[in-house]
C-alpha cells in the first residue's frame, strides 16, 4: 500500500510541504478534496439537496468553502448555528437535525429563521409546535441495517414505524407540516443493503399514511453513512449511487420522493491527514512478541474513533510513504500519550510499522478529516485541542 492510493502526487506533494513545516501534532485538510467529493455527490445525485452535517468538522475554511459550492447544512446545536449563520448563509438552507434539543435551542432556531426540524418523540413534537410554529418537520424512524456500520447510530436516535405515524398524525393536530421521513444507515456503512432495507421501511410508511390517514408525505432523508477510504474495502460513490436508485424505482416506481441527502464523513474524511510523532517505542517484557508505539495523539485527541478499533486508518510513516520503501517490517501496538489506560488506539489489530523506527519520526494518519478535531477534548491532561490547518 502506498500513499498514491489516497492522494494524487501532486496533492500529496502539497501537503506534505506544508506539514513539514509544523510542529506535530495536527491536522492538514485539502479543500481541493473537499470540493471534489461534493461534486461528485451531485453527479450521482443530481436530484438530491445536500445539507453537509457540520459536526463532521466544522471549520470556517470547510464551512465557507461548501456553501460557496451551493450545499445546505445539518445543524445540530445553536452553536453550530451560529456559525454558519456568521458567514452568510440563510437559515431557508438549514435543518435542525438533532431530535435531542432543548426548549429554548428549538425558539432560537425558529428566531433566527430556520422552519426545518427533525423529531422523533411526542415530547420533542410538542416542544416544537409550542416554540416554532408552524414548521416544517420530518420524523427520524429506527433502521436494523445499521449494525453493520462501522459506526453505528442506532438505538439512541429514530423511532418505530408505528410511533412514526402517530407522529405525523400529531404533527398535523398541531398545526405543524409533516414535509418527510429521515433514517440514518449507520456511519461508515458499507452494506449497500441497509439503504435497501431502510428504503422499503419509508415506502411502507407513506402508503400507510396515504391509505389509512390521507397524509401524502413528499420528502426522505436519507441521512449520510457513505463511506470514507479507510482500511477496510469499500465500494464506489458511484455503485452507492447505482443501487439506492434501484431500491427507490423498486419501491417508488416513477413517484419517487423529494431527497436530503446529509453527508458528513464521505465529504471531508478523505481531505485530512494528521500528523503526529512518535513520542516512545518500547516492550512491556525482555520477550514480548510485539512493540508498543507511543504517539502524541490519542483517544483525547481526536483519534476517538478508534474506540473498539471501530475505524481503521491508513497509516505511513517517511519509511513507508511509497512503494518503493522496502523496510522490515514489525506488527506493534499503538497508544497515546495522555495518564488513562484506555488511550490506546490499536492492541488487537496490529498495524505494520518499520522495524527502525525511531522516536521522533512522524506518522501520517489518512482519510482523518473527519470527527478529529471535532471530537478532540479541550484540556485534558493539559493537551489543547487538536490544530487544523486548510491549505
Amino acid at each position: 500500500m502506498a500513499i498514491q492510493k489516497y492522494f494524487d502526487q501532486q496533492t500529496w506533494q502539497r501537503i506534505k510541504a506544508f506539514a513539514d513545516t509544523k510542529p506535530t501534532p495536527f491536522l492538514v485538510v485539502d479543500l481541493a478534496t473537499i470540493e471534489r467529493k461534493y461534486r461528485e455527490l451531485q453527479e450521482n445525485f443530481p436530484e438530491a439537496r445536500i445539507f453537509y452535517a457540520i459536526k463532521a468538522n466544522p471549520a470556517v475554511e470547510v464551512l465557507q468553502l461548501l456553501a460557496d459550492l451551493g450545499s445546505c447544512f445539518d445543524v445540530a446545536s445553536i452553536y453550530e448555528l451560529d456559525r454558519i449563520l456568521s458567514i452568510g448563509v440563510t437559515p431557508d438552507r438549514l435543518s435542525f437535525g438533532n431530535t435531542i434539543k432543548k426548549r429554548s435551542d428549538i425558539k432560537y432556531f425558529y428566531d433566527k429563521g430556520v422552519r426545518m426540524f427533525a423529531t422523533d418523540s411526542d415530547a420533542d413534537l410538542a416542544n416544537i409546535a409550542f416554540n416554532a410554529p408552524g414548521s416544517n418537520v420530518y420524523i427520524r424512524i429506527l433502521t436494523e441495517g445499521d449494525q453493520t456500520a462501522d459506526w453505528p447510530l442506532s438505538r439512541k436516535f429514530g423511532c418505530q414505524t408505528d410511533m412514526a405515524l402517530d407522529l405525523v398524525n400529531m404533527a398535523k393536530r398541531l398545526s405543524l407540516h409533516p414535509v418527510g421521513v429521515s433514517f440514518h444507515v449507520g456511519s461508515q456503512q458499507r452494506d449497500i443493503g441497509a439503504w435497501d432495507a431502510a428504503i422499503a421501511k419509508v415506502n411502507q410508511l407513506f402508503y400507510r399514511l396515504l391509505e389509512e390517514d390521507n397524509i401524502r408525505l413528499k420528502m426522505i432523508n436519507m441521512g449520510g453513512g457513505f463511506p470514507a477510504q479507510y482500511l477496510a474495502k469499500a465500494h464506489s460513490l458511484t455503485t452507492y449511487a447505482q443501487e439506492i436508485h434501484r431500491f427507490l424505482r423498486e419501491d417508488f416506481g416513477d413517484d419517487i420522493p423529494e431527497l436530503i441527502l446529509e453527508p458528513g464523513r464521505s465529504l471531508v474524511g478523505d481531505a485530512g491527514v494528521l500528523v503526529t510523532e512518535v513520542v516512545l517505542i518500547s516492550r512491556k517484557s525482555v520477550n514480548a512478541l510485539n512493540r508498543w508505539v507511543y504517539t502524541d495523539v490519542g483517544k483525547f485527541q481526536g483519534m476517538i474513533e478508534t474506540l473498539d478499533e471501530a475505524i481503521k486508518y491508513p497509516l505511513f510513516t517517511d519509511r513507508t510513504l511509497y512503494l518503493e520503501d522496502n523496510a522490515e517490517m514489525e506488527e506493534v501496538i499503538i497508544a497515546g500519550p495522555t495518564c488513562d489506560s484506555m488511550d490506546i488506539l490499536y492492541e488487537d489489530y496490529k498495524y505494520p510499522l518499520p522495524m527502525n523506527m525511531a522516536i521522533g519520526d512522524r506518522l501520517y494518519w489518512c482519510s482523518t478529516g473527519a470527527y478529529t478535531t471535532s471530537y478532540a477534548s479541550v484540556e485534558f491532561n493539559g493537551f489543547p485541542p487538536l490544530k487544523g490547518y486548510f491549505i
